[in-house]
């Protein structure tokens, strides 16, 4: 899937918990930190034209990060830089990496029809590759379906709640963009609810 839909099926999965600023990050972080082995493909355009082209993207894509070994450093990660509810922040890591990994495998498919398997225990044993038969492509409606779903969720539980991803980048930002989800949709019923991720801005 999508870089776009990991981030926000991780931001989702922030927030099926009362953390705090901090720890939504870590856990919308955790849901896309896996394609950070698609930064290999660097090495693949410097060496294009050269005498000996590398070839990292086909060998270490859905490699190096997607695996178990990577997600149990994520999730101590997780824990060490959590202020409060540690645990339930390690956890929900583990969940939003995870989720990542099953929708690669349901919806990651190549254009040229490579399945791109996962080879879940690296780095203890290489023998279980992750893969199914009925994958879609990167392309195909269900990752459309899925993106719109968790944006539509992702927007309602900023207008609700008072605060959006774009508290991972800018907090003016932010309540900017809930201000005019307030404006436009109008106030929440129950504006008490709204009234404490604001303040987790100075967390």
């Amino acid at each position: 899937m999508s870089p776009i839909t990991h981030f926000l099926t991780g931001w989702l999965v922030a927030n099926t918990s009362k953390a705090g600023k901090r720890e939504r990050m870590l856990i919308t972080i955790a849901g896309i930190i896996p394609d950070v082995d698609g930064f290999v493909i660097i090495g693949d355009f410097l060496t294009r034209n050269s005498n000996h082209p590398l070839h990292l993207w086909g060998d270490f894509h859905h490699v190096l990060a997607h695996n178990l070994g990577f997600a149990i450093l994520v999730t101590i990660v997780g824990y060490l830089l959590a202020k409060k509810r540690k645990i339930t922040t390690a956890f929900l890591v583990w969940i939003s990496f995870h989720i990542h990994l099953l929708g690669d495998i349901l919806g990651g498919r190549g254009p040229e029809g490579y399945q791109w398997p996962i080879p879940y225990l690296l780095p203890f044993s290489n023998s279980w590759q992750l893969a199914w038969k009925g994958q879609w492509a990167l392309n195909a409606w269900p990752n459309f379906i899925i993106t719109g779903v968790a944006l539509f969720f992702t927007l309602f539980l900023a207008w609700k709640r008072g605060f959006s991803p774009l508290e991972m980048i800018s907090c003016k930002a932010d309540k900017l963009f809930i201000k005019t989800l307030h404006k436009r949709f109008g106030e929440p019923r129950n504006t008490k609810k709204i009234k404490r991720p604001f303040s987790s801005h100075s967390e």
